[in-house]
């Protein structure tokens, strides 16, 4: 039975619905760039994928730092979402490069809330080609929340 004083089963229900859309990241010059797809999330956990396309790379050619900073802002930030937490504020956000990605090639997207308390959330997160499991970029973030 749905209980309107408890927001659990609201979010829980919301953030499902998001699991098989894609996610449209920053401003593009159409819809269909920047897409990351969730996969799998509940209870603090969120997982991600997508494939490098060329609009994600650098000069280089290979994945762009920003992108992978944006893609670890976001998908941590569903992991949270996934708790009875509003999506708060961004206090500190940590990215390490580990390897590089190239066009085509396809990466996960795993993140964990690690604490959620009253007024802050730590979340992690790390980025894996999906082929080889070798590990892209690993990823933190502390937010300023409000949670239930």
């Amino acid at each position: 039975m749905f209980d309107s004083t408890n927001p659990k089963p609201k979010i829980l229900k919301w953030f499902s619905g998001k699991i098989s859309m894609d996610i449209s990241i920053g401003s593009c010059d159409s819809e269909d760039d920047y897409k990351v797809q969730i996969i799998d999330g509940a209870d603090g956990k969120c997982t991600a994928e997508f494939k490098v396309e060329p609009e994600h790379v650098n000069r280089g050619g290979f994945l762009h730092g920003g992108f992978t900073a944006t893609v670890v802002d976001m998908v941590t930030t569903y992991a949270l979402m996934s708790k009875p937490c509003n999506p708060g504020v961004t206090v500190d956000l940590h990215v390490t490069y580990l390897k590089a990605a190239k066009e085509g090639d396809t990466i996960v997207v795993s993140a964990n809330t690690i604490r959620a308390g009253k007024k802050l959330a730590f979340i992690e997160c790390v980025l894996m080609q999906k082929n080889d499991g070798a590990i892209v970029a690993k990823g933190s973030q502390t937010k300023f929340v409000e949670c239930m």
